[in-house]
């Protein structure tokens, strides 16, 4: 099947494969789709709208199609997204909550967020790319989190909410096993 100008695709069980590798990819036998998800879903994004451009005249709805598809990009992300927050949540309360009987529980859901980013790191290795900015954007919705949470259980005051506010983490105590120092020995992921 022929796409725009200078692109061929051909169909592989009715999913489009690039002849061709995008710039900064390689394309072995193997599709994309195997190898990277979210990396393959906006190559197809831009090969479907690509292709609706060029007037091709495959009985297709082009535009739906890479909404679509780019849609399914968009979740794996909002998936890293929320992994990422649970675990500043849990990481900023074991950091400053007084409570000792829930930090069992905290840690445990830090490991748990972390085995979830990392199966969705190795079904989309590019995501890999976003674990900073997605730090950085929800870091301040669980500083929120964690004040209300805090707040609920009257341990929290002006000087307990700024350093909430102002901790921060690495992509490596996100993703890694990190824990605050002041934890004995927090449970390992075999657990």
């Amino acid at each position: 099947m022929m796409g725009p100008a200078g692109f061929s695709f051909k169909a592989t069980d009715a999913i489009l494969v690039w002849d061709a590798p995008m710039p900064g990819t390689a394309m072995s036998d193997q599709t994309l789709y195997d190898e990277d998800f979210v990396a393959w879903s906006q190559q197809q994004v831009i090969a479907l709208r690509a292709a609706a451009r060029s007037g091709s005249n495959q009985l297709l709805d082009w535009e739906n199609l890479a909404e679509e598809i780019e849609g399914l990009g968009i979740s794996q992300k909002s998936a890293l997204g929320s992994q990422i927050k649970r675990i500043i949540h849990h990481l900023l309360t074991l950091e400053h909550s007084p409570a000792r009987n829930p930090k069992r529980g905290w840690e445990n859901s830090i490991i748990d967020a972390r085995d979830e980013i990392e199966d969705l790191l190795d079904r989309s290795p590019s995501l890999g790319r976003e674990i900073s900015g997605e730090i950085a954007r929800q870091a301040p919705r669980a500083a929120r989190l964690v004040i209300r949470d805090l707040g609920k259980r009257a341990e929290v005051d002006l000087a307990v909410a700024a350093r909430v506010r102002a901790t921060t983490y690495t992509d490596e105590q996100i993703v890694g096993d990190w824990f605050p120092p002041e934890l004995a020995e927090p449970p390992s992921r075999a657990e």
